[in-house]
């Protein structure tokens, strides 16, 4: 085909930017300057812009609020009652109004916060603690330790958390806050140990543990050092929802009448004096049951949160 014929022939036309207009380079361009984040900073990234995670750390800092100063929002006595005010409805002396005893409403259930919180709270450490060690051992040691270690973690886990703390509360004469805690420490650590132990297994066969032993380390701080803070993570966000369900787990004993004594401020045992009175008083009924669903609700978002934080496929779904 001649040259001239060639140069009639339609074509498309190209442009091509000039390369200090293209803003490919700075979309590009990796801050060399500045420390990669670690696993724990790109979670905490994540969680300040999850809303549930706002939410519940709100809620959160108000329970704990209401649980370490109760009486900056009542000057009424939680163990003081009158019969003589017994069931009032809402005033200004009683808020929420008062109970069959002639308690008040409001201060036995601003109180009683308190201790619910720390029986969730310090049950929470005790069976992390226990579940976290006997996991970590368990999965990191291997063979004979691992057999022994997953069968007495079979046994503890065929006993239900309830029935064992109602058969092991049933023996003791006066209960206390720290009984409660140490019972539902016992009998609730098998979950832990179970997630401790494949995080273990899972992690201890990466490149950086096989590099820490080659170099010379030792097991142990292999274990502490190296394997311990990478399988973590599983272990944080089942222990924070296990605060809210062993908060329901102390309510529920005393509602049995074999967790806290009656003298006890407890929302447990507000609801289960609060049960007789449905009828003709329910909003005695209602505001600890309230404040217990609330509680348990803030620990659960906070473990999804976590969750999402820091599991990556999760933030993918």
């Amino acid at each position: 085909m001649p040259s001239d014929a060639r140069s009639l022939r339609p074509r498309a036309e190209h442009f091509v930017a000039p390369l200090e207009e293209t803003p490919l380079q700075a979309v590009d361009a990796v801050d060399t300057t500045s420390a990669p984040r670690s696993m724990w900073g790109e979670a905490f990234r994540v969680l300040v812009r999850n809303p549930v995670f706002i939410v519940s750390a709100l809620l959160i800092l108000l329970v704990l609020f209401v649980s370490a100063f109760p009486g900056l929002l009542t000057s009424q006595d939680p163990t003081y009652g009158v019969l003589g005010r017994a069931n009032q409805g809402p005033s200004a002396e009683h808020p929420f109004g008062t109970t069959t005893q002639g308690y008040d409403v409001l201060a036995r259930t601003l109180y009683g916060t308190r201790t619910s919180v720390t029986v969730g709270f310090f049950t929470m450490i005790l069976s992390t603690l226990i579940g976290g060690t006997l996991g970590a051992l368990a999965g990191y040691l291997g063979g004979f330790f691992d057999a022994v270690l997953s069968r007495i973690t079979d046994i503890f886990f065929a006993v239900p958390l309830i029935l064992g703390a109602i058969v092991i509360g049933n023996r003791v004469d006066h209960v206390t806050v720290w009984i409660v805690v140490v019972v539902l420490g016992v009998f609730g650590w098998t979950n832990i140990a179970r997630i401790m132990r494949g995080a273990v297994i899972s992690v201890k066969n990466q490149d950086f543990v096989t590099a820490s032993t080659a170099l010379g380390a030792s097991r142990p701080v292999i274990l502490l050092k190296h394997v311990i803070p990478n399988a973590i993570a599983p272990v944080i966000v089942t222990a924070t929802v296990n605060l809210g369900v062993f908060i329901v787990a102390e309510a529920t004993l005393t509602f049995l009448g074999v967790g806290l004594p009656p003298t006890s401020v407890s929302w447990g045992g507000d609801i289960s004096a609060a049960q007789n009175a449905l009828r003709t008083q329910p909003m005695m009924l209602f505001y600890p049951s309230m404040a217990l669903a609330i509680t348990v609700l803030s620990f659960i978002m906070l473990g999804d949160a976590v969750r999402d934080a820091l599991d990556p496929k999760a933030r993918k779904r």
